[in-house]
């Protein structure tokens, strides 16, 4: 399987979209952006849009201090399932940047491919709003699907079992990545990220930003007001596991 990249950094300005199946059906979608990077190469803005727009490596998978480690971080999350990372030579993360310093990822992706875009795998990085983080790695077949055991408490509705089905699309014009999560054969909800890219010049990243102003600010409120609708729906909360949160082996860059 190759990818066809666009120009690199860009803007996915797209939906996401979010569908609850069980046990009462409730389903949102809003506006949307993010932005897909080359962990190879920093994010460079004029000082004038770095207030909202700034990429901190140490927002993702065990805090480490540049874009060189959090890629090492990546492709040993990729060993650790077993995936062989001979030949990536390049990650490409969809992800938020923060906005007036603030950042809050439920999904992060990271495509690894070697030099002629063949796909090696994708880690897809998971937070939930208790501070805790944790990854997937899985090899797409050819149509970009790919299935993984959930292992992380996302959702004070949800509890750690269960399986999810993953679609992942990359190429130059459009990226997408869908979950569907099913339990003991019913499909219990299911939530897509689905954008174009858009070239990230200084005007693309001005206008974006003035027609989704506070992304993140906004992705952190409507998690929060989803949540209490849920409640006030009296759906009912599950306990949270007592083990540790876990992301990569502890041998990772820090």
């Amino acid at each position: 399987m190759s990818v066809d990249l666009p120009q690199l950094p860009a803007l996915v300005v797209g939906t996401v979209r979010h569908v609850r199946h069980v046990p009462f059906r409730r389903e949102f979608t809003h506006r949307h952006y993010q932005w897909l990077l080359d962990l190879d190469a920093p994010l460079h803005l004029p000082a004038w849009l770095r207030p909202v727009a700034s990429f901190r490596p140490e927002d993702h998978l065990s805090s480490p201090r540049t874009l060189t480690d959090l890629k090492a971080n990546v492709l040993r999350v990729l060993a650790r399932a077993g995936i062989p990372t001979d030949g990536v030579t390049r990650v490409v993360a969809l992800t938020h940047a923060r906005v007036l310093g603030h950042v809050f990822d439920p999904m992060t992706a990271y495509w690894c491919l070697g030099d002629d875009g063949t796909l090696h795998g994708v880690v897809v990085e998971v937070h939930n709003t208790y501070g805790g983080r944790h990854a997937y790695a899985v090899q797409p077949d050819a149509w970009g699907d790919a299935a993984v055991d959930k292992e992380f408490y996302v959702s004070p509705f949800n509890d750690v079992s269960g399986e999810y089905a993953l679609r992942v699309h990359l190429d130059a014009e459009r990226v997408s990545v869908g979950v569907r999560l099913r339990r003991e054969g019913q499909l219990v909800l299911t939530a897509v990220v689905d954008g174009e890219t858009r070239p990230a010049t200084p005007r693309v990243v001005a206008e974006t930003v003035a027609r989704h102003p506070l992304m993140t600010q906004r992705v952190t409120a409507l998690i929060r007001a989803h949540g209490i609708g849920l409640w006030a729906r009296r759906l009912p909360v599950q306990p949270r596991p007592r083990r540790a949160d876990t992301t990569i082996p502890e041998e990772s860059v820090r």
